[in-house]
């Protein structure tokens, strides 16, 4: 999936500068990645003697060891999740009896607070963390399933239980300026002019339209209509605006929206418009006997915007299904939408 976006944006004309193309606008994020390895430094000095001998029968003395540690941001396509081994065992009837782990505990590799091991490309081992500093309109998330060793495929058949609707990542994002703190209606209404003044009060843009509207006079309230319906235009809400008649149904219901429903909408928070699965048969006792590439087969679940119908597309077979059977898949790619595109755009 990376390598099909990376030749998309190159076709387009993409350059490695963020945003250099629409690739690039829909897929790409920040992430940075933390690293810490074992620095080893002979601080053994040159003696002579007795001394040289006492030093070489004490190595643990010789060799002071640090841990260094270095931050790099990067930028991402796709985010690749490892998914924990588990056994298969049988049930009383005989039956396969498939593990289930959630999401939630698979996307701990990216919360931005515990250090996973990892080998580096010169075979040192390393520890490295992850933190999420930007998130894209639409999110990729690759469930690494296949594990090539030096004989044989295998692949990991535990389920990855995922919600369709309302996948909450803010918990998972660390914004290099930190989170904006949206206030409350009791607040925004308690503002005064003067308040608005303090350059010690920070205000994000669109509540200071909305309160600006609120505190002043009737003839400076005639200038901001104007501002009041290019913003809610901007986020898709022409609807609001049409329906209100006089100045104060305007401010309002924009007020409501911008308290009450805008957040929600620049929230970290995703719902799922496609999904990869790859369906083998699973037996105890076949490991390493078999392809599972060989054996398997593809399906894609996709959701019809207009009717929120969900199908499921192998080849030219196509049936409807159920978002609820959607969650407990075989899923290997998983393509998320960030709620505030789908709403925003009207799609």
């Amino acid at each position: 999936m990376s390598w099909l976006l990376n030749q998309l944006h190159i076709g387009l004309g993409g350059s490695r500068k963020a945003g250099s193309s629409i690739i690039y606008k829909t897929f790409q994020g920040k992430i940075e990645v933390t690293t810490r390895q074992r620095k080893e430094e002979d601080n053994e000095e040159e003696n002579t003697g007795e001394e040289k001998i006492e030093a070489k029968a004490d190595t643990q003395n010789d060799l002071e060891v640090e841990i260094e540690e270095t931050s790099v941001e990067t930028t991402f396509l796709q985010l690749t999740l490892d998914i924990p081994e588990k056994p298969l065992f049988r049930d009383d009837d005989g039956g396969l009896v498939i593990p289930q782990e959630p999401l939630v505990s698979v996307l701990k590799k990216f919360d931005g607070m515990n250090f996973l091991d990892a080998i580096s490309q010169s075979g040192k081992a390393q520890r490295k963390r992850y933190r999420l500093l930007e998130l894209p309109p639409y999110l990729v998330l690759h469930l690494a399933r296949f594990r090539k060793n030096d004989y044989s495929i295998e692949k990991n058949p535990t389920i990855v239980a995922f919600p369709v609707k309302n996948l909450d990542l803010s918990a998972y994002t660390f914004p290099k300026n930190g989170k904006d703190m949206l206030p409350t209606e009791e607040e925004v209404k308690a503002m005064d002019v003067s308040s608005l003044c303090d350059p010690s009060i920070v205000i994000p843009r669109l509540f200071l339209r909305a309160v600006l509207t609120l505190c002043f006079v009737p003839n400076i309230l005639m200038r901001q209509i104007k501002q009041l319906k290019a913003l809610l235009t901007k986020y898709g809400q022409q609807d609001i605006a049409a329906r209100a008649i006089e100045k104060s149904e305007l401010v309002e219901a924009t007020l409501n929206f911008v308290l009450k429903r805008l957040p929600d909408l620049l929230a970290d928070k995703y719902d799922l418009v496609a999904n990869i699965t790859h369906e083998s048969p699973v037996d105890v006792g076949r490991e390493g006997k078999h392809d599972p590439l060989q054996e398997g087969s593809y399906k894609c679940h996709l959701q019809h915007k207009a009717s929120n119908q969900w199908y499921e597309i192998q080849d030219l077979h196509v049936q409807e299904t159920m978002p609820q059977l959607i969650g407990v898949s075989e899923s290997y790619v998983l393509i998320f939408q960030r709620k505030s595109e789908g709403t925003i755009n009207g799609m």
